[in-house]
């Protein structure tokens, strides 16, 4: 069987320039021309706009301020430990103007985590936001960074002219490096052809390791790439169908409640919303009555989601007080999407463009996406531009189309590897190809299916069941908010599928105020898989939980789950 690949062609992707450089400036075949009327940023707190100009200007003024005043040179690793923020984007790209390296970090992890990724990356300074102080303070001097060395963002309602010399803010170390005699370091440096590709632009921790996180060494040409192929994918710069039904148009306002830490925020929600002529509304994470609000305010047209988000979306029934007739497309990613949640999502929304896509850390974004040529999508989606996909079946051959095996892909925004972990690096990494774990089926549109993580597979009598593919049935249910599905041994000897299950406010509350709910609530669920699902696929039980564990990215930690069924205290 041929390699799997998509049947548009891949631009040129310029490798002798920085993310920065690209981003602010580079004249690419695929990029939009941005409306005047398009500013790039938005504060979603404050309403307050940020245009190229005063980016460009404040992003000197960083890079200057933290060359001289903390010395951030080449290849120093800076950690930013913040929710989305609009000054997050510019300390990126100040950080990037020296070639320096930045590493993006949850700002609720624990003090350990913290310390375990100040040292794995060895970052000698720490970008910060005011309301994770104490923990910033904690892990930096756990990792043995001087306090000089914090710096922290600051309020969003603060205009260019209005910044003071603290140094110890991103505002106060602006203002310092734009009152310098000159700009230092101009547009920064540019790269040598081909040192794009292996120049380290960003730290991320991996969304599909266990244990703690390992560190994945992303290059500038890697992030730079994925914008590109997701660009040509999405037709940015083609007239493909009249102005009004083109997914993404320049001038677009897309909400960015996805976080910035993870790829999907990173590479999709920020830079290639941007690069692609948008206009980003920065919110500093989800809260669904305010994501409500703020689609009613900024008049939102594009939302990139998670399923649990969508699912809220579908069933809260606040969502109704609200006129949700701007949202023109919302794109599911890091997860499965259910069919019933996207069926209930079109009933919602009818004109929407509504679909989903796949991809990493590894692979430093988008690996597929639902195509231009349908307006809802079923799926993971087409491989994007660029990619080389192979299935490969446990008998180690290669798969048809429609034969279920492991992932294997060749992208050119694939990650360098796994930061100090070659043994790791040359497991998943292996001749230039991608080792997902990831199962996958691919159809004859070049569309991938995702089943679940190899490991994660289990064995029922023989049988494999996925346990996305119940997650996805489970959140179909009306009374359910989240859901998570283990292996559980059964009284054969054998293993079955048991589900954690959030439930929606209203049902909690019931069960709350009436026990005798309870029983009743598990019965139904349990039902709604029997009368959607084969036999060997039934629910051995359900246990319902306040929130479903999940790691860094947003994906469940299923081992969190399992080990909570070995303590003898659990009520099953």
């Amino acid at each position: 069987m041929p390699d799997f690949h998509s049947d548009r062609t891949l631009p040129h992707i310029p490798d002798d320039v920085t993310l920065e450089q690209f981003i602010l400036g580079y004249p690419h075949e695929a990029r939009p021309r941005r409306p005047d009327f398009a500013p790039w940023l938005v504060s979603d707190k404050t309403g307050r706009q940020i245009r190229l100009e005063e980016i460009q200007k404040r992003v000197t003024g960083l890079a200057n301020g933290l060359h001289t005043h903390l010395g951030i040179r080449e290849d120093d690793v800076v950690l930013i430990l913040s929710p989305n923020h609009t000054e997050y984007p510019i300390c990126i790209w100040a950080i990037h103007r020296l070639c320096a390296i930045v590493s993006p970090c949850n700002p609720t992890i624990t003090n350990a985590e913290l310390t375990h990724q100040l040292l794995q990356t060895r970052a000698t300074s720490i970008i910060a936001h005011p309301d994770v102080r104490d923990l910033a303070l904690a892990g930096a001097g756990e990792a043995g960074i001087p306090t000089s060395h914090i710096i922290f963002l600051g309020s969003e309602n603060i205009e260019s002219a209005d910044l003071t010399p603290d140094l110890s803010t991103v505002t106060g170390l602006t203002s310092y490096g734009l009152s310098l005699d000159s700009a230092i370091l101009g547009r920064g440096r540019r790269l040598r052809e081909g040192e794009g590709r292996t120049k380290i632009a960003f730290l991320s921790p991996s969304t599909k390791t266990t244990g703690k996180p390992k560190i994945l060494s992303l290059s500038h040409f890697s992030v730079v790439a994925n914008v590109v192929q997701v660009a040509t994918h999405c037709r940015m710069n083609e007239a493909y169908t009249s102005w009004e039904e083109r997914r993404y148009r320049p001038g677009d306002v897309c909400l960015a409640v996805l976080p910035f830490y993870h790829i999907y925020g990173l590479a999709i929600v920020m830079h290639f919303v941007l690069f692609s002529g948008m206009t980003l509304v920065v919110a500093p994470k989800f809260d669904l009555e305010d994501m409500l609000n703020s689609i009613v305010r900024h008049k939102i047209r594009q939302l990139m989601l998670l399923p649990p988000q969508v699912a809220l979306l579908c069933k809260e029934p606040i969502v109704r007080d609200y006129d949700l007739s701007s949202v023109h497309s919302i794109l599911s990613g890091a997860a499965p999407l259910a069919a019933d949640v996207t069926e209930r999502l079109i009933n919602m929304l009818p004109k929407a463009h509504i679909g989903q896509a796949y991809g990493s850390t590894e692979s430093t974004g988008i690996v597929s996406m639902w195509s231009t040529r349908t307006k809802r999508g079923y799926n993971a989606g087409e491989l994007v531009p660029g990619i080389v996909a192979r299935v490969v079946k446990p008998d180690g051959a290669l798969a048809e189309h429609d034969e279920a095996g492991e992932l294997l892909i060749k992208t050119p925004s694939i990650a360098l590897g796994y930061l100090n972990d070659e043994d790791t690096t040359n497991k998943v990494f292996v001749d230039g190809w991608l080792h997902t774990g990831d199962q996958v089926t691919i159809n004859q549109n070049n569309e991938i299916t995702y089943i679940d993580r190899l490991k994660e597979i289990i064995k029922v009598r023989g049988f494999e069941v996925a346990p996305t593919d119940l997650e996805a049935c489970i959140i179909g249910h009306e009374l359910v908010q989240d859901v998570a599905v283990v292996a559980i041994s059964d009284n054969l000897g054998g293993t079955a599928p048991l589900a954690f299950v959030v439930l929606v406010a209203k049902a909690s509350a019931s069960c709350k105020a009436v026990p005798e709910n309870i029983p009743k609530i598990k019965h139904s669920i349990m039902t709604h898989v029997a009368e959607r699902k084969s036999s060997y696929k039934q629910l051995y039980g359900v246990e319902f939980v306040d929130e479903i564990p999940k790691d860094l990215s947003g994906k469940i930690l299923r081992r969190v789950l399992r080990d909570q069924l070995r303590i003898p205290t659990a009520k099953l």
